[in-house]
């Protein structure tokens, strides 16, 4: 067996434990490649079985003998092109395992609004004037309600960090999933208008699939309780760009923490810049001095079990998109 091991933004360096641990998984005579990016990889796709990596299509082209993949993008809609869904090629990833730091981010964006945090970071030594005006919009967060649209690893994470500050808790997913982590109840996306009702801040923690892409649009802000915060780490395309940011010149929302945005990297005079309640990162929730070692724990684990014939953790359905 041959394996790959593609180094990348999401996982900039393999060390030589690591890449120890990768060859004893897969077994004596296998042959295993750490390359650079993708193109690289090109030149060792013809006879690879397995990559640790991603795969755009001109790789999946190139690697005739591939049989499975394993991601290093929690994000998985970047595979999700005809030639891939309709190949054999099976796929993994960091399902679960991603969440603590992107809610960390998604608190810290969240206080950063709630608290006036970024207004000061913004004035600098022009912030004290304005001392009495930032006062009056602070907002504390014990007893408001978080309502959590994808309740997986990212959606648990806010979830026990919301208990942590004395919210209360809705939550919603496309997959029937127990309740816990302070959630009573995961209701179906079908109630989706019913959790927006009732949430001060709406946190949005779900993959993007074709069912959930520009999920938040003219309606589902219109459906937003009036002043409610809008939270975003995972994927920017479920939130409809044109309709967010009708929202916040309308007045209806009160303001966006977010991590991700539709048509990112936006232009220096996108009009979002102009808003004071919004906080926004340039997509660095995902990283984490934990991520790489997870996954690269869980890829070796995996081995094993691909050659045992075993079900592989964190397997997507390429049908669903997650």
């Amino acid at each position: 067996m041959k394996v790959l091991v593609i180094t990348g933004l999401t996982l900039p360096t393999v060390t030589d434990a690591e890449m120890q641990a990768i060859r004893h998984a897969a077994g004596a005579g296998s042959v295993v490649e750490l390359v650079n990016g993708v193109k690289e990889a090109m030149a060792h796709a013809a006879d690879t079985d397995v990559i640790l990596g991603v795969l755009p299509e001109r790789l999946l082209n190139a690697a005739g003998n591939l049989r499975w993949i394993h991601a290093t993008a929690s994000g998985v809609d970047m595979f999700m092109y005809p030639a891939f869904k309709q190949s054999d090629v099976i796929l993994t990833g960091e399902k679960g395992l991603v969440g603590g730091h992107l809610a960390d981010t998604g608190f810290g964006l969240l206080l950063a609004l709630t608290r006036q945090i970024h207004t000061a970071l913004k004035l600098g030594s022009g912030a004290w004037p304005q001392r009495e005006a930032m006062r009056a919009k602070e907002v504390e967060l014990e007893g408001l309600t978080m309502g959590i649209v994808g309740f997986g690893g990212t959606g648990r994470a806010m979830a026990r960090r919301a208990t942590g500050f004395g919210m209360k808790l809705l939550a919603l997913d496309e997959m029937t999933v127990p309740p816990g982590d302070g959630v009573d109840e995961v209701w179906p996306t079908s109630r989706l208008d019913d959790l927006l009702t009732g949430s001060d801040v709406v946190a949005i923690c779900c993959p993007l699939t074709e069912v959930t892409s520009r999920l938040f649009d003219d309606h589902a802000f219109a459906a937003m309780r009036p002043g409610a915060i809008l939270v975003n780490v995972t994927r920017g395309e479920v939130v409809d760009g044109d309709a967010l940011v009708r929202a916040l010149q309308s007045g209806r929302l009160g303001g966006a923490a977010l991590d991700v945005i539709d048509g990112e990297p936006l232009p220096s005079d996108h009009p979002i810049w102009d808003f004071d309640n919004v906080a926004m990162t340039p997509h660095t929730a995902g990283a984490s001095q934990l991520r790489a070692p997870r996954n690269i724990a869980r890829f070796v684990d995996n081995l094993g079990r691909f050659q045992r014939g075993e079900e592989l953790l964190g397997l997507v359905d390429k049908v669903a998109g997650y």
